[in-house]
């Protein structure tokens, strides 16, 4: 497997990276395990988690993710894996976060605090990638970053990085860094997919030009472009089937962006390429993420190994310039097919 650096840290990742989101929830602890020991065999030392996982979060299932990773990692040799984590930031209107009683601030006790949580959850005195789930723009920037440097210098963490920021936000984080000797942003963590390519524009120019790697997430369009909601249909056990028939409003408007007329068509088009190279759909729009030179690792999830197995195909792949050319006649025939990504709302 191929590897990268993430920003300009000292850390060197493979380029496809284990999401957990899933697992507490859709996936068991067996499972999880299971998802996270055919990872390792295949190569990946890269494993992305959160304190707010599984998704959709809840009061209840809080954390839990994190301690299906830290019992997992007691089995590993912990020195050979790069563990990255998040601390929630505030849920911006769309929700209350289920941690520290909704008051999801960014400040110097709450991250603090929540790393301390991690920590334990995760059964491990180090976390080598710490990020802030979501951003807090009305806030000092020099007041969170200020935390994050203590964690680095408390050797508590290694490199740091956001998660759900713009453009000007991951600017502002190095600009603050740059004027005030704090520890830099090494990595953003955003939606990138074939149904969502806005990083492609402005947050693209950002991490070229100032050595920040995007770690996409979400590569398969929260799973539609694997084809399972084609013709409108929605899959048992499937996050956005749940969320269509029983979530709440802000459940069903998150569907609503991704499940669309356009989106399916594209994947429609997407798999005819994808079944002509002889790859699956996922195999097709992980390869796709990962081949851009400012994406260090591709976050790739899973409920089942088999699911896990497709996602794998993409190792290997290399998307030549026909394959890229056909892929982006699409999207200038089905532009932005996913409507938003949430970002203009921060």
């Amino acid at each position: 497997m191929n590897r990268k650096r993430l920003g300009r840290s000292g850390l060197v990742v493979t380029d496809i990276c284990m999401g957990t989101m899933t697992f507490g929830l859709q996936a068991d602890e067996k499972t999880s395990f299971a998802i996270m020991d055919r990872a390792v065999e295949a190569g990946i030392d890269f494993f992305d988690t959160a304190e707010m996982y599984p998704v959709p979060p809840s009061a209840e299932k809080f954390g839990i993710t994190e301690e299906i990773v830290g019992r997992w990692l007691k089995t590993q040799n912990r020195e050979q894996l790069i563990v990255a984590t998040k601390v929630t930031g505030p849920g911006h209107g769309w929700f209350r976060p289920p941690v520290r009683n909704g008051f999801t601030y960014l400040d110097r006790r709450a991250i603090h605090r929540a790393c301390e949580a991690s920590l334990k959850r995760l059964q491990t005195d180090y976390i080598d990638l710490y990020q802030t789930h979501w951003p807090d723009h009305g806030m000092r920037h020099q007041d969170t970053l200020e935390a994050l440097t203590e964690l680095v210098k408390q050797g508590k963490v290694r490199a740091i990085g956001c998660s759900n920021e713009t453009s000007w936000g991951l600017m502002k984080n190095l600009w603050e860094a740059e004027k005030h000797g704090l520890q830099r942003m090494d990595s953003v963590q955003n939606n990138f997919s074939l149904i969502n390519r806005r990083c492609e524009s402005e947050l693209a120019q950002v991490c070229r030009q100032e050595g920040v790697s995007l770690l996409p997430y979400s590569p398969l369009g929260g799973g539609v472009l694997t084809g399972k909601y084609n013709d409108g249909a929605l899959p048992d056990g499937a996050r956005f089937s749940h969320y269509v028939k029983n979530g709440e409003p802000r459940q069903k408007r998150m569907a609503a962006r991704f499940l669309n007329d356009r989106s399916l068509e594209t994947t429609k088009r997407l798999q005819v390429i994808a079944q002509d190279l002889g790859i699956s759909a996922a195999a097709l729009s992980t390869a796709w993420t990962k081949q851009h030179d400012f994406v260090a690792s591709t976050i790739i999830g899973a409920t089942t190994v088999a699911q896990l197995e497709e996602s794998l195909q993409a190792v290997d792949v290399v998307l030549d310039a026909e394959t890229l050319k056909r892929i982006n006649e699409i999207d200038e025939a089905i532009p932005c097919p996913m409507t938003e990504d949430g970002l203009r709302r921060l």
